[in-house]
């Protein structure tokens, strides 16, 4: 998880690997949704933005059973 990118506006973006459609994107963010947090997720960009606290490890753990990964 250290690869990911942290904006000026407090951001967490991650790259995510294996979205193959709008509909992986948007499971990512339903289902973080659903947890709590406040997230964002790009097909076009492979990318899912976080914003505000966060455990990284939950957040990958969450993205991993939907079928996905953090790119580490």
């Amino acid at each position: 998880m250290d690869k990911a990118k942290l904006r000026q506006d407090g951001t967490q973006v991650y790259e995510v690997s294996g979205m193959h459609c709008a509909s992986c994107a948007s499971t990512i963010e339903l289902d973080l949704e659903d947890a709590g947090y406040e997230a964002k997720c790009s097909y076009a960009k492979g990318v899912l933005e976080i914003k505000g606290p966060h455990n990284p490890e939950d957040v990958a753990e969450i993205v991993e059973k939907a079928g996905y990964s953090i790119k580490q």
